[in-house]
């Protein structure tokens, strides 16, 4: 299943593409989304600078062309041992990442919004 998209503004918006966990955007910058899924919720900007290259996360970005929010892990109880190995608790396992909960904001390129400005909305 693919990302959610949710647009931000009118305007034409980066072109991006998924391939497996990856989420390429303008063929210049690729999130590995299960890399940067942890126990908790996480949140990546995506910034255009001032040369038209793509940043993760707002410091050298001058305006917003995207933000990803990858849910928190999931876990499951691990299987209870098999006959003839070591006895002992479960640990609960991580479940794959599911893309489907990945939600991906794109903001328009002809009406950009500064970095810092996106907190004032």
């Amino acid at each position: 299943m693919s990302v959610k998209i949710i647009e931000k503004n009118a305007g034409e918006k980066i072109p991006y593409t998924e391939k497996g966990y990856n989420l390429c955007f303008d063929d210049m910058l690729t999130i590995k989304c299960n890399k940067y899924q942890k126990d908790w919720p996480v949140h990546k900007d995506i910034c255009m600078d001032a040369d038209g290259d793509l940043t993760m996360g707002t410091g050298d970005g001058l305006f917003y062309v995207a933000e990803v929010d990858i849910p928190a892990k999931e876990y499951e109880e691990q299987q209870p041992a098999a006959e003839g190995q070591e006895e002992g608790g479960t640990a609960p396992v991580a479940k794959p990442l599911d893309m489907s909960q990945v939600t991906v904001t794109l903001w328009g390129l002809e009406n950009p919004v500064a970095a810092d400005d996106e907190e004032e909305e």
